[in-house]
């Protein structure tokens, strides 16, 4: 069974300029500075410009602004580094289906600002469940967490197109956000203990806190006119399908 997440129908008022800037951004550092590296100077990258918890607590044994300067940069620098195309447009996809949204909620600038604080609370989320892990962590997904969270606060009834494929079956079906994002939720507090002990390059951890960053954050964050829990714009469930070969 195959399940693909394209659109939603949560319309938006003003471009989502911002949104679509960290897009942009994203795919620059990644195709311009990261794919045409080798596989030993992409393992050089990820240990200058990925989020490594033990250099980043080493800061605090003595002062030194340079060394400091470039800890709390690898936070930022971590958030654009991807560690392969499909962790890019997996990140880049939900960016992009739930941005614009929540940039249309807080406005631009602090759109910004709230993706950059949740990105910051993934980093100590994860640098404090293994504060001596020499694994750089990257991706966007530990800010994304947080606008996943800052939607399923605001829209949780609206409707997200999932493309499916089951056996012979193929076509659309429109579910709540709920639902979706509620699975995903699921999946990380699933996937944490074992991530903690594997202690793999899936930052699970940074995932959850950023979440959590979300979900405490969008209160502050958001207009004051822009409402919880709204209503979605189309019947949940409406499905398109067809059998293969007919």
């Amino acid at each position: 069974m195959f399940f693909l997440p394209y659109r939603d129908d949560n319309p938006t008022q003003k471009f989502a300029l911002v949104n679509w800037t960290l897009i942009g951004l994203n795919l620059w550092v990644y195709f311009y500075f990261q794919f045409p590296l080798g596989e030993r100077e992409q393992l050089a990258y990820f240990s200058n410009f990925g989020f490594i918890p033990a250099s980043f607590f080493k800061q605090f044994t003595g002062f030194d602004l340079g060394y400091t300067i470039w800890e709390w940069g690898s936070v930022i620098t971590s958030m654009f580094s991807h560690g392969g195309i499909l962790h890019l447009f997996g990140n880049l996809l939900f960016l992009y289906l739930y941005g614009d949204n929540v940039e249309d909620a807080m406005g631009k600038v602090r759109y910004l600002f709230f993706y950059l604080t949740c990105g910051f609370l993934a980093a100590f989320a994860q640098s404090f469940s293994d504060p001596f892990s020499q694994i750089p962590m990257v991706g966007a997904s530990g800010a994304i967490s947080g606008i996943i969270a800052c939607y399923l606060l605001l829209y949780p009834r609206a409707n997200i197109r999932v493309f499916y494929w089951f056996i012979l079956f193929v076509g659309t079906i429109y579910l709540p956000a709920y639902l979706i994002l509620g699975f995903w939720i699921f999946e990380q507090i699933i996937a944490l203990p074992e991530s903690m002990r594997q202690a793999s390059g899936v930052a699970i951890a940074a995932h959850l806190g950023g979440f959590a960053g979300g979900l405490l954050l969008t209160p502050f964050f958001k207009k004051r006119e822009v409402k919880f829990f709204q209503k979605g714009y189309s019947p949940a469930f409406a499905r398109k399908s067809r059998k293969i070969g007919r």
